[in-house]
């Protein structure tokens, strides 16, 4: 990846690992906002623990996510805040907060991005099993690589 497509995917990083760190946190203080109020009465009615507790978990994943995105696994972890956002998403809406689903929607297009966008910046590499052959100038032999990323055959 070039340099400079570097510089918009580190703001997007940082903002979305913030936000699911810091909203998943708030989870356990509602200092931001009441999130139980946000639980769909249809969700609510499934659930096989009270809302509260299901908050917690909730608290926890988004904290999980959140440090996956910054820290631990990126790519991954965006993957998994695009699909979480799109399942809150669904849950607000049937709660008739459209807003607010709205933006959700929008934050995971905005977290499938940036893991697209890792994902092209991760370098591709072939590795094959097998250490290199030495030639008798010492240097190893060029290895040519399958389809299936195993090496083919050495070539002298």
């Amino acid at each position: 990846m070039e340099a400079r497509q570097h510089v918009p995917v580190r703001p997007l990083q940082f903002a979305l690992g913030l936000t699911a760190t810091l909203a998943g946190a708030d989870k356990f203080f509602n200092l931001l906002a009441e999130w139980g109020t946000y639980v769909s009465p249809l969700a609510a009615s499934v659930l096989p623990v009270s809302v509260t507790t299901f908050m917690a978990v909730v608290g926890i994943v988004e904290v999980a996510v959140g440090g996956a995105i910054l820290f631990a696994a990126p790519r991954l972890g965006a993957y998994a805040a695009s699909a979480w956002l799109l399942l809150v998403a669904l849950n607000l809406a049937t709660a008739g907060y459209f807003d607010v689903a709205v933006r959700d929607v929008v934050m995971s297009v905005a977290a499938f991005t940036l893991a697209r966008a890792l994902e092209v910046a991760a370098p591709s590499t072939v590795r094959s099993a097998e250490p290199a052959v030495a030639r008798p100038s010492g240097r190893p032999a060029a290895r040519v690589a399958g389809l299936d990323g195993e090496t083919a055959r050495t070539r002298p």
